[in-house]
């Protein structure tokens, strides 16, 4: 490596990157002297990472009574997601492009990240009114419409898990804040297949999602398109396009038709 390179190289994030390399290769790390010999650091530096790449979900305990580490489901979660995400933006973006000129209206793709949704994909139509959401903008996935269709098929008890103790902040009026509340929304969002929204993330503006689902059934994304008007005369067209699309681009990934699992 050319020296001008190497000085912009962090160590930390390089010992970081050892050490799961090291684990991935099958080292559970019980022998804390021994790893931190093979890495060439100090066993408080090991030990920190170690607690660190936990706490990020990098890496967890082995479980089963075995001592150790293994890599964790949130490093293979991020991967999956970008690859996912490829996958994603490749199958959706020229329907939702469609989408966005048959209703004249602002679409968009997002996935689940945490207790957030991520903006993924953004289409406009040659009209007055375009969204100013962004390509990487992240909203709560409780109060905004894309993470409501999401977190409604994902197995109650999962969604129990990622709010409990957190705070859910009211965005307006309409936003549930607690976990009954929300528990509630998300029963209505399901059994109506769509999660309409006029103006409960910002005044003014109406929208719905669609979920999109992967091959295994499981809710991977979420389509909206969003309006600066009242969606009540239309709701029947703009519904029926939305479920139209959302399936469109499940059957895509592999979606077969046949409903999630439930936990």
């Amino acid at each position: 490596m050319r020296d001008e390179e190497s000085a912009y190289l962090s160590p930390p994030v390089q010992r970081a990157a050892r050490l799961l390399r090291h684990i991935a290769a099958g080292d559970p790390v019980t022998n804390m002297a021994q790893t931190a010999r093979a890495l060439d650091i100090n066993r408080t530096t090991l030990l920190r990472l170690l607690h660190t790449l936990q706490a990020e979900r990098f890496i967890e305990p082995r479980g089963g009574g075995k001592p150790g580490w293994r890599v964790g489901l949130g490093l293979f979660g991020m991967v999956a997601q970008a690859f996912a995400s490829e996958d994603l933006a490749e199958v959706a973006g020229p329907i939702l492009g469609r989408l966005a000129e048959e209703l004249g209206l602002s679409a968009h793709l997002g996935v689940l990240d945490g207790r957030e949704v991520v903006y993924l994909i953004r289409r406009t139509p040659n009209q007055s009114y375009i969204s100013n959401i962004r390509v990487g903008s992240r909203l709560p996935a409780h109060a905004a419409n894309m993470g409501r269709i999401i977190l409604a098929h994902l197995p109650p008890a999962q969604v129990a898990r990622l709010f409990e103790g957190a705070p859910m902040a009211a965005v307006t009026a309409h936003t549930a804040t607690s976990l009954p509340a929300l528990t509630e929304r998300l029963a209505a969002d399901r059994a109506e297949g769509l999660a309409w929204s006029e103006g409960f993330f910002e005044d003014g503006i109406s929208s719905v999602a669609a979920p999109v689902f992967d091959a295994t059934g499981a809710p991977v994304a979420a389509i909206n398109v969003s309006g600066g008007a009242s969606f009540a005369a239309q709701r029947e067209r703009i519904g029926q396009a939305m479920r139209t699309a959302g399936e469109e681009i499940s059957r895509r990934l592999g979606w077969t038709g046949t409903a999630p699992r439930r936990i």
